[in-house]
């Protein structure tokens, strides 16, 4: 089994008290400059790193932050990982990643474990299934800070950072209206989740303004946003199969449209002729893709940051914070043609 150095090990390797060698790692002024060289020398030969539970005890913080989001590989948030990272990792924090699936009982554990793991604070996008948020709101009235991205709740009060959803999927339906389609259809993740709210207003707004009626067979839902590729496939045969087809559907990320992307290439139907897409989507791959999709870009890089930032201003401030913000980042409209 592994044992990391100890402070024990520098001090009897050294012939020095325990004392002494906490001391002059921690560069106080009563250790000679001879003593403390001695030290840092023999620690960096060794590789000792201090034990963070013992700092953590004498601290009272781990300087480690809890990120759950669904799903790493999704392109959205590895790039908003990266910049949690970035700040994290900049201001002496370590970061715990954890996935939930789109699974509320995987969400649960993993809220859970990172509390049990001491961990000062947690940043948090709910999962696809997430109903019911006693799992946070009790953690939260224990006082443990708490961040909510991208997918967040109304009813727990601390800070939340968000991509302007709306005004991206009014923009992208705008713009399938714009390219001559009447008939748009929208395909979306789980029906309670803000980001599925927010952008189905922006779709029904964008409809709204050219005086098309929205039609509710074009709504199609996906529980679990795209992550079983049975549930995309289902949802895009039943608009293909209406009596009255869609001429274009507006596809609520990135998941989804690529599993929407390979259910049309399965039935040889061609994109743009046959059917016109938009999506929201931070997927460089898209761009190798023989159909053209024009797609929303959200600031995932920058909402990490902002999130990060927000929850350590929680951590560190000495007084409780009672006032909160709930900031909204604009998106950007990727037309390919």
């Amino acid at each position: 089994m592994f044992e990391p150095p100890t402070l024990k090990d520098i001090a009897t390797a050294l012939g020095l008290s325990t004392s002494t060698v906490s001391r002059a790692l921690r560069d106080t002024y009563e250790i000679s400059a001879k003593t403390k060289k001695l030290v840092l020398e023999y620690a960096e030969k060794i590789n000792y790193q201090p034990n963070p539970n013992a700092l953590s005890l004498k601290e009272r913080r781990s300087k480690s932050i809890g990120v759950v989001v669904s799903e790493v590989a999704n392109h959205y948030f590895s790039q908003a990982i990266n910049g949690i990272e970035s700040i994290a990792y900049a201001r002496g924090y370590h970061v715990i990643i954890t996935q939930t699936h789109e699974s509320y009982a995987r969400e649960k554990i993993n809220i859970q474990h990172l509390a049990s793991r001491s961990v000062d604070g947690l940043l948090v996008s709910l999962s696809a299934e997430t109903n019911d948020l006693h799992h946070l709101k009790e953690l939260h009235d224990r006082g443990m800070p708490m961040v909510f991205f991208d997918r967040v709740p109304e009813s727990i009060h601390t800070h939340k950072i968000t991509a302007n959803n709306e005004q991206g999927a009014f923009d992208a339906t705008e713009h399938l209206i714009k390219s001559g389609c009447r008939k748009i259809a929208h395909l979306t993740s789980s029906a309670q989740l803000s980001i599925s709210i927010e952008r189905l207003r922006g779709y029904k707004a964008a409809l709204n303004k050219h005086d098309i009626k929205v039609n509710p067979d074009y709504i199609k839902h996906c529980p679990h946003g795209g992550m079983f590729p049975e549930e995309t496939e289902q949802a895009v045969l039943e608009l293909l199969n209406l009596k009255d087809k869609p001429d274009a559907i507006f596809i609520a990320g990135d998941r989804l449209s690529i599993g929407c992307l390979e259910v049309l290439k399965k039935l040889d139907i061609k994109v743009p002729e046959e059917i016109t897409l938009a999506g929201f989507s931070n997927s460089d791959v898209l761009n190798l893709f023989e159909y053209p999709l024009s797609s929303v870009r959200q600031p995932a890089f920058e909402m990490g940051k902002t999130a990060t930032e927000m929850l350590l201003q929680l951590i560190e401030s000495k007084y409780p914070v009672t006032e909160f913000e709930d900031r909204v980042i604009d998106t950007n409209l990727f037309i390919r043609d």
